[in-house]
């Protein structure tokens, strides 16, 4: 797929895989790095050292290791990264939408 596709550079709105061929997992990282929105992505590897490593420099939500980037269930935070965020879906953040925090503070009037 060339480098100037659509596809690689703006955000789709459907379910979509990408792949691109790579020689050196510092290129593959900076492939799924490149565009400017990203949800989830998807590592396939027998070497977890190098997935965790990848996954901590790879810009999306979520990192899915071994799994399809569509890979989710209803207690995990879901959400994107860079341009494509707008915050997180999930239980937690569900809850925290709907619930409005108040602090008080007492202070003692007795010396």
């Amino acid at each position: 797929m060339p480098a100037t596709c659509d596809v690689l550079n703006e955000e789709v709105f459907a379910p979509v895989v990408m792949l691109q061929p790579f020689d050196e997992l510092e290129e593959a990282i900076e492939l799924a790095n490149k565009p400017e929105y990203s949800l989830h992505a998807g590592i396939f590897t027998n070497d977890l050292a190098n997935a965790l490593q990848a996954a901590k420099r790879i810009d999306a939500g979520g990192v899915m290791i071994n799994q399809s980037s569509d890979y989710r269930f209803d207690a995990m935070p879901f959400g994107g990264f860079k341009y494509g965020s707008m915050g997180r879906e999930g239980v937690r953040f569900a809850y925290e939408d709907m619930t409005q925090p108040k602090v008080v503070c007492i202070t003692s009037l007795q010396h």
